[in-house]
């Protein structure tokens, strides 16, 4: 025996609309969403060895000399500016990707760190930190005496 099932077209209508407004949302309303902002820009990597947290962050465009780079408790900061090009007039670009403006990233560090022994390198726009642990945190091997 066959069973009949009852078509509503209304019920395909209202998941079309749903799909259409789910597009709409995730397209117009969140548009810049595939962009990120200057502050989530400024792309970071973080790891530890047994003695240091080394953090490498990608800076191109930016002198060293214009990087402030703060540690207060296990909170990392590191503030700069990308700065425009100067004598090109607004209305002649074609396309603008590139950023421009200062910009602020701060971390929480994943462990405590000797903020007064931290070193750091800047070579082809790459900035490299290197902050000792504290000594409280690092791994300490106990001997086993044998008797």
């Amino acid at each position: 025996m066959a069973n009949i099932v009852r078509w509503e077209p209304w019920n395909e209508l209202v998941s079309l609309r749903d799909a259409m407004d789910r597009l709409f949302e995730e397209s117009v309303v969140s548009p810049r969403k595939w962009m990120p902002s200057l502050q989530e820009g400024l792309a970071i990597d973080v790891y530890q060895t047994n003695e240091d947290v080394v953090v490498k962050s990608t800076v191109p465009g930016v002198k060293a000399d214009d990087l402030d780079i703060t540690i207060v408790g296990d909170t990392l900061t590191i503030k700069g500016e990308f700065k425009a090009e100067e004598g090109v007039e607004e209305q002649n670009y074609i396309r603008r990707e590139r950023r421009y403006g200062s910009f602020c990233r701060s971390v929480t560090l994943p462990t405590s760190v000797d903020a007064d022994k931290a070193t750091a390198e800047f070579e082809d726009g790459v900035l490299t930190l290197g902050i000792p642990k504290a000594e409280s945190v690092k791994p300490k091997t106990i001997e086993i005496k044998k008797k």
